[in-house]
């Protein structure tokens, strides 16, 4: 496990890193999770071994640290992310990011644009979400912060059940709930906005089950592969570990596109 300061006062953002060839592939997990647990397996497949790879934990999630004066804003995080890339010495990544941390990674990509190389978007955020009743950051940021410190966050543990709830246990109670509130009110320009005037390669994975993102045309057009992933839903790479190794792979490949 490495790490390395990210904030003035000095917070720490920890990774998992395996050794292999450069660029460095980056993997960021979504709200409420780790990188670790969603993408160790896949990042070792056949279809993928062999880069240096870092399983990065943002601020707030998992391994790293919990700071309550933290803003968990998409661009904080995303600058955290930078920070820990440029203290291991990364540039030009491929970046590999789902939900969430897809968000994440089109602000990285857009405020860092020497740290990212080629962009894999696996079922991410592009666009603001109206908060409401269910699970998800629209669930968490309906309640205020006080709600959700006090009783909100056992409410969001009995909606998104034993799975997810494994990892988002893990999750600083602040960071989620900050986290959710400005996954939901998105960036500005949007994260879609962003990513369609990206110049590097990007592709767009989803579940082929649930139908492709919203204006999937929009994406084709601007240059985004979208790419479907048979047999999974949401959590891709855990649902169908080889279909998800072999579409990033295939992504990532000098002949995409």
């Amino acid at each position: 496990m490495l790490h390395a300061p990210v904030t003035p006062d000095g917070d720490l953002l920890r990774w998992v890193e395996f050794p292999g060839s450069e660029p460095a592939r980056v993997y960021l997990h979504g709200l409420g999770a780790s990188s670790a647990p969603y993408f160790a397996a896949t990042a070792v497949h056949p279809a993928l071994a062999g880069r240096r790879t870092l399983l990065l934990d943002l601020l707030g999630h998992g391994i790293s640290d919990r700071p309550t004066d933290f803003s968990y804003t998409l661009e904080a995080h995303a600058d955290a992310v930078a920070a820990a890339l440029g203290a291991a010495g990364v540039a030009g990544a491929e970046l590999i990011a789902h939900s969430m941390g897809g968000a994440v990674a089109i602000v990285l990509a857009a405020r860092h644009p020497e740290l990212v190389s080629q962009l894999v978007l696996v079922d991410a955020n592009l666009d603001p979400i109206t908060p409401g009743p269910g699970p998800g950051s629209g669930g968490i940021a309906r309640f205020t912060e006080q709600e959700f410190l006090a009783d909100g966050w056992r409410e969001t543990r009995d909606v998104v059940g034993p799975h997810w709830w494994a990892t988002m246990r893990l999750t600083d109670r602040v960071a989620l709930h900050r986290s959710s509130v400005h996954l939901t009110r998105g960036t500005e320009p949007t994260m879609r906005a962003q990513l369609l005037e990206l110049k590097i390669p990007r592709s767009f994975l989803y579940p082929e089950r649930l139908g492709e993102p919203a204006d999937a045309a929009g994406l084709r057009a601007a240059g985004v592969a979208v790419v479907p992933v048979p047999d999974c839903g949401h959590n891709i790479m855990l649902e169908n570990p080889d279909g998800f190794a072999a579409a990033v792979a295939d992504a990532l490949s000098p002949n995409a596109g």
